[in-house]
């Protein structure tokens, strides 16, 4: 049977969305164990083949079953506040209370016959506070390799997930976005149902603090939830755009858009389906940095783009203006 949660009202007033880098690594790793997760990020897996072979992640690949299986929700546990840094969420992970790890690594291990009774497996349930800091400064190892570099266009991707599933609550209410999150959820009658996703005895259920929504670059095609006590019931799905973030070759703009706008224009406005760089958007195109530079002013001026700092990056991303002239195309009654 498929996982099935259900809202009360307590619930449905607390839904919230919430970014974590801590389980953004942990999805890294989970894609990188799961071949059928692969399919849209084979261009960032050729162009991080060396990282990888230089990253030893033996010890966490014990908890992380290559198909199907458990992993310990500790390793990339909800957060508490809706934008945590990967600092803090990595010394909340290193305070984990040792009987709690100890339980979930047993139920992790549980799932490859003979794993727990492994030396490996034994001496990892023997000793779980010092397994808790391996695992920690491992995970700590893979975002600092593997996600680290590229966060702020993955951050970005996330943000305008959640600003596009805000607009459509802010338009339809709580259906219109819990019925949009992915094809395999199904929302009626006060239940969240994913259909993809087994039936977990000892699932949290939702308990009046609301359920956690976490759109994620690396878990497609999957919807993860399930989460056990003492967390709070999540809904991990793929985010909006994802699949472009690295496979992103520059599309060609509609030709009334093109009409209005000008063709680089137009082009520049319509490669913008994932927040990009001056820099990222030059190259995919062609165009020279200021030539880029001046298009992208002209749009921000005019209302379709909006641009964030993030470090030493200016990202620029469309305004909800933007997405429906590029979505919407232009009709023909526009010269």
């Amino acid at each position: 049977m498929p996982l099935a949660l259900h809202l009360g009202t307590d619930d449905l007033t607390r839904c919230r969305f919430a970014i974590s880098p801590l389980c953004q690594t942990h999805e890294v790793l989970r894609m990188l164990r799961r071949p059928a997760r692969h399919g849209y990020h084979r261009t960032w897996l050729r162009r991080m083949r060396r990282t990888l072979a230089g990253l030893d992640l033996t010890p966490l690949w014990l908890f992380v079953p290559p198909v199907r299986g458990y992993t310990p929700d500790f390793l990339g546990a909800p957060p508490d506040d809706p934008y945590p840094s990967f600092d803090d969420e990595l010394a909340r992970m290193r305070a984990t209370d040792p009987a709690l790890a100890h339980a979930e690594m047993t139920r992790s291990l549980a799932c490859v016959p003979g794993l727990a009774d492994s030396p490996a497996g034994r001496a990892a349930l023997d000793d779980p506070a010092a397994t808790v800091r391996r695992l920690a400064d491992l995970t700590e190892r893979a975002w600092h390799a593997l996600l680290a570099p590229d966060w702020p266009r993955h951050r970005s991707v996330l943000e305008a997930d959640i600003a596009h599933r805000s607009r459509r609550a802010a338009d339809g209410g709580l259906d219109a976005l819990l019925t949009g999150l992915h094809p395999a959820v199904d929302w009626t009658d006060h239940t969240l149902t994913l259909r993809r996703y087994g039936e977990l005895a000892d699932a949290q259920r939702p308990d009046g603090r609301g359920v956690l929504l976490m759109p994620s670059v690396f878990v497609w095609p999957d919807v993860v939830s399930g989460f056990a006590r003492p967390w709070q019931p999540t809904v991990i799905y793929p985010a909006r755009g994802m699949g472009r973030l690295h496979d992103a070759p520059a599309p060609r703009p509609a030709g009334a858009l093109a009409r209005l706008l000008g063709h680089q224009r137009a082009a520049v406005l319509t490669g913008l389906a994932v927040p990009a760089t001056t820099t990222d958007l030059a190259r995919r195109h062609g165009l020279a940095p200021s030539t880029v530079s001046a298009h992208l002013s002209t749009l921000r001026d005019a209302g379709l783009l909006e641009s964030r700092r993030q470090g030493n990056h200016v990202l620029y991303a469309r305004t909800p203006l933007g997405d429906t002239l590029v979505e919407g195309d232009v009709g023909p009654g526009v010269r």
